[in-house]
């Protein structure tokens, strides 16, 4: 069937006005003039992902394919999953029009993504009925017993053998909507790479001579320790593994690695999103090559598959392509900055809408005050222009068929949910809470205090309630011990994302009302069919993301406290805008500096280019030596140096806080003894105040037995002793 279908695929490309052209990803495309056989011996995989219902793009997909074999390569054709939802192009027949196309473009194997459990296990069961390729995925279970094929063995004409086996997200078990995947299990972690090594061991004993993973892992943070680069950290004997899942391109993959996409001896490859490119990996008795097709600058195109996908959207258009309102606005349905990171002015329509649906008719079971409404921003999944707005639209932005569905919550468990959904902001997560009734802020600045592993799921929940503030539910005070009703969609009602608390509602109510009709009909109804620019035309104010003073201070950090009590005292600046880089080291000028703000910056007399030939009178410094020295709590090294730049060791870090505390009226240290095992490598002149500051307890040794006298200060430690010493003279 597969040689019938590309011997067809051949002669409809050369009756073809295109000819095919190969490209790489960044490089424009020339005609080419390769002569049939050129490619002869070589093994190529064209291999797409995450193409989320861009079906125009199958018929180039299926002409490159043809290309190749017409040029003499062994070819197949794969795809790393998230192909049936997306646009309504595919979203509507709830992925069996992909399918078709898949089938008319000639693909041999595909694996799973977590968008395949949209539409539920039965589903896939359907459309899969009349795909003409393969399934595999060996990390699913139904019931405890797998589900797909685990993998497939390809014997080329030469007799080569190529092994593939398939992995899906982990994430799926919430990312999908947990009600329509019951019985399915994803094994994670270490059962994962557990189950990779048995599929190497497996496509090794039966003889294969390249072993591929065609996974759906991806390379995100919020993905770990489930993306392919933990993987290929644990798991060797993989000589290719296909990725999709974080719409990665093949140069992000390689930033990603070590530059080339190798992880250890595997090569990683993935192509970015909506068919944009196909990537190329060529098998060589050289060795094995990724690259990629831009398909923008490709011309090659299958009349057959165009025309299949130009007569579904035309089917499409007709009852979803009328225009019944306009927006004069854009409405942002990005990722990342976007619905996944902060709020926007279409997650604010949505949930908007969601409310008005559930609280129309004045019926539910507490008072309409205590009524709001959460969506996960992973849940809206493209942008509308300004302008008209169609049916079509509105189905894009929201794909999946999700209901609106409202859980009752006490306030704890509302904060809990925030907590959770924001648990990376302002890492883009899916679960990020567009929101409506509801004011509340994220403090970037602090961690996600990780408590247990929510069951079933790869999130963990929060411990505690120290990243998220709720300032006021429909304007009046949040109260965590009333009770709420929080209006959704089945998805987060069913525990989907990290909205797990949820579940324990004692009341979940699936209204059965679609999200896009719902929508639809708040905007018909209460907007009368304009969605301004005045109500819309930017995000509201309900959320609030704190972004940290420094982005390299982390609470937690052993210096944290001591750093922003610095910064907020204003004893000390950041050394950028947005970060004070605690690992520098401490230069001579940098400590008395800040002394001389502790001391409020007092008036000076005299130039510090006078007593010190190395220091500037237009430095920022200048005042600070100069009254240090004048106060005898620097002196400089030689005669007229103070080296104002040069390094800090810890040693001088001691004698000028020695000095200063003297200064401030401390008793001289006469007779200093020090308990270090290193004290003999402490200078002379600086033993007594190595003895002070310990007995006073500005500074302390690296180690317990060691002070380390001619190491260097670094700005934390500096923020650290300037803060106890602030905290001494209290």
């Amino acid at each position: 069937m597969k040689k019938l279908l590309s011997l067809f695929l051949v002669l409809a490309l050369a009756f073809s006005l295109c000819v095919g052209v190969l490209a790489d990803e960044t490089t424009a495309a020339e005609p080419s003039d390769e002569t049939a056989g050129e490619l002869a011996g070589q093994i190529v995989i064209l291999h797409t992902n995450d193409v989320h219902g861009a079906i125009d793009g199958y018929a180039k997909v299926a002409a490159l394919k043809a290309d190749y074999e017409a040029k003499g390569a062994e070819v197949l054709l794969v795809d790393a999953g998230d192909f049936i939802q997306g646009t309504t192009s595919v979203s509507l027949s709830q992925g069996a029009t992909a399918v078709e196309l898949m089938n008319l473009a000639g693909y041999d194997l595909v694996t799973l993504g977590n968008h395949e459990f949209d539409y539920g296990m039965d589903n896939l069961k359907t459309i899969f009925a009349k795909a003409e390729f393969g399934v595999v995925a060996a990390n699913i279970k139904l019931n405890g017993a797998a589900a797909f094929d685990a993998s497939k063995v390809f014997e080329l004409a030469d007799g080569t053998k190529l092994g593939v086996f398939g992995l899906a997200t982990p994430e799926t078990a919430t990312k999908a909507n947990p009600a329509k995947i019951k019985g399915v299990t994803f094994l994670a972690e270490s059962e994962l790479y557990a189950c990779a090594e048995a599929q190497v061991k497996a496509l090794t004993d039966a003889g294969c001579d390249y072993i591929i993973c065609l996974g759906h892992l991806g390379i995100d943070k919020e993905s770990a320790p489930n993306r392919s680069i933990d993987l290929l950290g644990k798991v060797s004997g993989i000589d290719v593994f296909i990725d999709g899942h974080s719409h990665s391109t093949l140069d992000e993959v390689k930033a990603a690695t070590d530059g080339t996409g190798k992880v250890g001896d595997t090569l990683l490859t993935s192509t970015g999103t909506a068919a944009a490119n196909v990537g190329v990996v060529t098998i060589t008795k050289d060795g094995i090559t990724a690259s990629s097709v831009d398909l923008s600058k490709y011309e090659g195109s299958v009349k057959a598959v165009a025309d299949r996908a130009a007569a579904i959207k035309a089917e499409i258009d007709a009852e979803y392509g009328e225009v019944f309102a306009k927006t004069e606005a854009d409405l942002n349905g990005e990722r990342d900055p976007g619905n996944r990171t902060e709020e926007t002015n279409l997650g604010d329509l949505i949930a908007d809408a969601l409310l008005w649906e559930v609280t129309k008719d004045g019926s539910l079971p507490v008072a309409k005050e205590n009524v709001v409404a959460i969506t996960n921003g992973g849940g809206i999944r493209a942008s509308i222009a300004k302008g008209d707005i169609t049916k079509n639209d509105i189905n894009t932005v929201l794909p999946f068929g999700n209901t609106v569905a409202y859980v009752t919550v006490s306030g704890e468990t509302l904060l809990e949910a925030l907590e959770a959904s924001t648990y990376c902001t302002p890492e883009a997560v899916g679960a990020f809470p567009q929101v409506a009734g509801i004011e509340f802020t994220i403090d970037t600045a602090k961690a996600y205090d990780q408590g247990d592993q929510y069951p079933n799921s790869t999130y963990y929940g929060p411990k505690s309630v120290n990243r998220v503030t709720i300032t006021s539910v429909n304007g009046k005070d949040f109260d965590p011990k009333a009770t709420y009703v929080v209006v959704t969609n089945d998805f987060t009602a069913a525990g989907g994302d990290t909205y797990y608390a949820f579940t324990t509602s004692a009341n979940i109510v699936d209204t059965g009302v679609p999200m896009d009709e719902a929508l639809m009909s708040y905007i018909t109804t209460e907007l009368k069919g304009v969605i301004t620019a005045e109500k819309y035309g930017e995000p509201q104010g309900r959320i609030t993301v704190k972004a940290p003073v420094f982005t390299d201070v982390v609470e937690g950090k052993w210096y944290y406290d001591a750093v922003m009590a610095a910064y907020e005292q204003e004893l000390m600046n950041g050394v950028t805008a947005n970060t004070f880089e605690p690992m520098t080291a401490m230069n001579r000028a940098m400590l008395v500096t800040m002394l001389y703000r502790l001391e409020g910056s007092p008036e000076v007399e005299g130039s510090v280019s006078e007593v010190f030939a190395d220091c500037k009178d237009t430095a920022y410094y200048a005042k600070a030596v100069l009254w240090a020295s004048q106060n005898n709590i620097v002196s400089g090294r030689g005669e007229s140096a103070f080296a104002p730049l040069a390094t800090m060791t810890r040693q001088e870090m001691a004698v000028i806080l020695y000095n200063y505390s003297v200064f401030k009226g401390a008793a001289e240290v006469t007779e200093p003894e020090l308990a270090y095992a290193d004290a003999d490598a402490v200078a002379s002149w600086a033993t007594a105040a190595v003895a002070y500051c310990g007995e006073a307890g500005l500074m302390t040794g690296v180690t317990d037995t060691e002070f380390a006298p001619a190491g260097s200060a670094n700005r934390a430690m500096g923020a650290t002793v300037l803060v106890r010493l602030v905290e001494a003279a209290a």
